[in-house]
């Protein structure tokens, strides 16, 4: 049996680490836990998770915090990264005026 296995952390095909069988990150529960919410407010929040596996994955972070802290920069990174290359693919500029057009198209004739 591996560590993995004992903490429930999966990664996916594209690098992302997974806390078990669900599709809540590793830097979904680490960032929770930074910000002060206990393992019970977690499991609260994403119910998929199992109440043990998120103690194990915050035992898991506490040990290895150096580790994991690198892991969610080049995640970050990467995100910043994806988020710069797709709006230089689609301009998110007008965006707004475009879909408030559409709802409200100009030639639209009004009852009365």
């Amino acid at each position: 049996m591996s560590a993995t296995d004992i903490i429930a952390l999966e990664t996916d095909r594209d690098g992302v680490v997974r806390v078990g069988h669900s599709r809540v990150t590793l830097d979904t529960v680490v960032a929770a836990f930074n910000q002060g919410a206990n393992p019970e407010q977690i499991a609260r929040q994403y119910p998929s998770l199992e109440l043990a596996d998120i103690y194990a994955v915050i035992g898991y972070y506490l040990h290895r915090r150096q580790e994991v802290d690198e892991y969610l920069e080049r995640r970050q990174e990467e995100a910043l990264k994806v988020r710069q290359e797709n709006e230089a693919r689609w301009s998110p500029s007008g965006v707004r005026e475009k879909l408030l057009a559409r709802r409200n198209p100009p030639d639209a004739k009004t009852s009365g």
